[in-house]
């Protein structure tokens, strides 16, 4: 995302700096320049308190806690890379969605379909969400797991929890409590700490999941007894099809209907002001002058009036249900969520 709200790796930056629910979607960013110098934290007192109250709250030996954090360093990357985007960047949905619905992700998408079909099914069975969904989200991710991150997750999630930078409202104990959860994955997991690699706040794996959802959503789904979102598609699937199911996806139901906005300002304006939360009824679009198509028009859930803006070329417009909305508790973005929706659109039509 070019900016805070159209691009995948600020889950993930709007919701970060907000109410983070999953994993912050990043782009492909490199690991921290050779010359920069990584200081350690097994120095300070403030860690290693740190790591003895994890110990204490979780049951771990206390050893292990501060062996793991004084094998952390603060990487000055990570603290630039977390800083928001310059002011005054203008969204542009046609831009945004020319990145990810493309060739190389859609060819990519494809592969990712066919290889891993039976869990796409068994997915869809278990908890009423498509492939094409679980295969947008995967796609605009991660391009199916090619970028996936190089940052250590614990030199970045110990970064921005003893270290984060000045310049925009703190996080620092949103990062801490990623940090404890981090520990308790690599301890149920039997991982070392150094080892996982992800995005520079700290998401992992092919679905980009904060170590907290992983911990609250991650599904063993192939039963191997482990949670592994870096080399297991099968559970890379189940667990974005179980978080969505989590976030009120509804079986069989649409993600949008198509619409004309209100030409009246004053209409459009009041129904602009719920954002991405479906607010209206069929009836109250229409009351509005909101035009939606046949379909739509027969929808009896509460729908969303959802602008996506095009820089100086006007908006495109579409009427968002509970099942767009679900999509963005992954990413608080109406953007990201129809880059997933097209996306997963595209390669399904491709599949043909």
């Amino acid at each position: 995302m070019t900016d805070a709200t159209t691009h995948p790796l600020r889950r993930h930056i709007v919701a970060l700096l907000g109410a983070l629910p999953l994993g912050l979607s990043t782009p492909s960013v490199a690991a921290p320049r050779r010359e920069e110098e990584l200081l350690p934290y097994g120095a300070r007192e403030d860690v290693m308190r740190f790591a003895d109250e994890v110990a204490q709250r979780q049951g771990f030996d206390p050893t292990w806690t501060r062996d793991a954090l004084s094998r952390a360093r603060q990487v000055p990357a990570v603290q630039r890379l977390i800083m928001p985007p310059p002011a005054g960047t203008a969204k542009n949905w046609a831009a945004y969605r020319s990145r990810f619905v493309e060739p190389v992700r859609i060819r990519a998408g494809m592969a990712f379909w066919d290889e891993h079909e039976r869990w796409l099914q068994r997915a869809e069975e278990r908890w009423g969400v498509p492939a094409s969904i679980v295969v947008g989200i995967v796609g605009v991710e991660t391009i199916y797991g090619r970028h996936t991150g190089s940052f250590r997750v614990l030199d970045a999630l110990a970064t921005l929890s003893f270290d984060f930078p000045s310049g925009r409202r703190d996080r620092t104990p949103f990062f801490r409590s990623e940090l404890e959860a981090f520990l308790q994955y690599c301890q149920r997991e039997a991982l070392d700490p150094t080892e996982p690699l992800g995005s520079y706040a700290g998401a992992m794996g092919l679905p980009q999941f904060m170590p907290s959802s992983i911990l609250r959503y991650g599904i063993d789904f192939d039963e191997d007894g482990h949670v592994d979102l870096h080399r297991n598609p099968a559970d890379v699937i189940g667990s974005v099809a179980h978080y969505l199911a989590q976030f009120g996806w509804e079986r069989d139901a649409p993600t949008h209907f198509g619409v004309a906005a209100p030409v009246e300002v004053r209409d459009r304006a009041l129904m602009l002001v719920p954002d991405i939360v479906p607010s209206f009824d069929a009836s109250e679009f229409a009351e509005r002058g909101a035009l939606l198509d046949e379909a739509g028009r027969s929808w009896t859930g509460k729908l969303a009036l959802i602008e996506l803006a095009n820089g100086d070329a006007a908006p495109n417009y579409v009427a968002g249900t509970g099942n767009f909305y679900a999509i963005t508790r992954y990413n608080w973005s109406s953007y990201y969520a129809m880059a997933v929706i097209e996306l997963g659109e595209a390669v399904r039509r491709q599949r043909r």
